[in-house]
């Protein structure tokens, strides 16, 4: 998956890279648990060799959407992330998720494109990372950054875990992959361990065109997609040697150039749908408009620019000028060679892009803050009842209340025996602690009432080298005001939580 949130991961960025918009881009019910399986107590920690649970952390068996797991030392993914599994936002009808996925679908119409949306989030590691070809060191294979299931299981990252399987089938000219993406995060207002990402790829096969010539069979193609009058910058030349290099043993130049056009054309075309409608949207909210959205009235404008992806090259990312500034919508690329090859497709060429569902839709409805996409409070759902049948009723997402926020500090040592605490006398490595650890203990805690963390002081003493850390915890429920009384119980057992978990010494 190419995007903001990374080709297949490649990129690995934290929330997919937060976007310079001036908008915040980037719960289920707990499952129940006995004495002899409790499905959240795993072995938190970012060692890539974990040592083996208990009977009390680690349930043997767990089930998924029907199906069930065994685990290991591996297993360690919460009950709240759990819960999410089957809830599937982009395919719930009138949810802002799947009204977003329905738009961008129209503009890659069948039967060139299948849509591929129910695909089981539960992966092998195989398919998430070795298929891609991931190298065993990679950050995104840790498990402070990645659910596992076991050792050789796990939920899936990012959607290009299923492309190799799709690239082998070809059961048509593209293809597009909606799904429910899982990651070990930040807490804040765009990030959530759940989220939904697309990606699109458009495949053409040499054996298969007329005379073997692909590039003019692309440039035919290309000349039968709508024309739109979206303003383009795009200085650079459709490959460059050193910066953007054209993959000379697979590619001639014509064939780059052309699969190029063809992929830039495309998404221009899905974001000039995207961005009109939301033009439109808000111009119906507010009949007099301000100077922003005149400004808005004129053709929209996007610029390519030049990037860096490990699976594709060469490689984009294209922005989009809105409400004032360059905001990054996606990244996308020249599909790499060794994708097609390894999928037993050789004779293969093609483009892909990707894009997380949840940002654009932040963009489309203007919604403040990623919680709100997993609320079942009918004042945020039924602002959007209808529109998926009718998109002409797309309104922006009105506010239904603002409770105020409450914060609450806890700072702590961290264990005196680890390299990150200061000693590492007993050989305890360095990645013995990481921030998503944290994250994911007062997630699974304080689940939605809390709207986000950050680190606020950090203290080595300088006798003993021990490491002190100091977080902020802001917690603000999107449903109603939290009392005095309940933030404390919440941080109460937020921090015994931290302690038990993560064997820190509360200061």
């Amino acid at each position: 998956m190419i995007g903001p949130r990374c080709l297949a991961g490649a990129l690995w960025r934290r929330a997919g890279g937060q976007s310079h918009v001036k908008l915040f881009l980037r719960g289920g019910s707990q499952l129940s648990s006995s004495p002899t399986q409790r499905c959240w107590r795993a072995a938190y920690s970012s060692d890539s060799a974990p040592s083996l649970p208990t009977d009390n952390t680690t349930p043997r068996t767990v089930e998924i959407n029907g199906k069930t797991y065994t685990t290991d030392a591996w297993f360690n993914v919460s009950s709240t992330v759990l819960a999410l599994t089957s809830r599937k936002l982009h395919l719930q009808k009138d949810h802002p998720v799947a009204i977003t996925r329905k738009i961008v679908e129209s503009v890659f119409p069948g039967p060139t494109y299948k849509y591929y949306n129910e695909f089981d989030p539960v992966v092998s590691t195989y398919e998430n990372f070795d298929s891609l070809g991931f190298p065993p060191d990679h950050p995104g294979r840790a498990r402070s950054d990645t659910y596992y299931i076991n050792k050789d299981t796990l939920l899936r990252t990012h959607t290009s875990a299923h492309e190799a399987e799709l690239f082998r089938a070809r059961e048509s000219g593209g293809y597009l992959i909606s799904a429910d993406v899982y990651r070990r995060d930040e807490v804040d207002r765009s990030h959530y361990p759940v989220f939904h990402q697309m990606e699109g790829a458009r495949v053409w096969d040499r054996n298969q065109v007329p005379n073997g010539d692909l590039a003019a069979a692309i440039r035919e193609d290309l000349a039968r997609l709508p024309k739109h009058n979206v303003r383009v910058e795009d200085p650079n030349p459709p490959f460059h040697p050193e910066r953007n290099p054209l993959q000379a043993e697979h590619h001639t130049p014509e064939e780059a150039a052309a699969v190029a056009a063809h992929l830039k054309h495309s998404l221009e075309l899905m974001v000039n749908e995207i961005f009109s409608r939301a033009k439109a949207a808000a111009a119906k909210q507010s009949p007099v408009p301000s100077p922003e959205q005149q400004q808005e009235t004129e053709p929209l404008r996007v610029r390519w620019v030049e990037a860096y992806f490990p699976f594709t090259s060469p490689s984009w990312e294209l922005e989009v000028f809105y409400q004032g500034d360059w905001l990054e919508v996606l990244g996308c690329g020249v599909s790499k060679q060794e994708l097609h090859i390894n999928a037993g497709r050789p004779s293969q060429i093609g483009w892909a892009f990707g894009i997380g569902l949840e940002r654009i839709a932040m963009l489309l409805f203007q919604i403040p803050d990623i919680r709100l996409f997993w609320s079942r409070d009918e004042r945020f759902l039924r602002q959007f009842r209808g529109v998926e049948d009718d998109l002409a009723r797309l309104r922006p997402f009105v506010p239904f209340s603002r409770h105020p926020a409450c914060y609450k500090d806890v700072s702590f040592w961290l264990r005196g025996t680890s390299a990150a605490g200061g000693n590492d006398r007993k050989g305890v490595g360095a990645a013995d602690w990481h921030a998503n650890d944290l994250m994911e203990v007062v997630r699974d805690v304080a689940g939605d009432c809390v709207e986000n963390v950050r680190l606020v002081d950090e203290f080595m003493h300088p006798k003993t080298g021990r490491r002190s850390l100091c977080y902020r915890i802001n917690y603000r429920s999107l449903e109603k005001t939290l009392t005095n009384a309940e933030t404390n119980e919440m941080h109460d057992r937020v921090v015994s939580a931290l302690v038990e978990r993560l064997g820190v010494e509360i200061r």
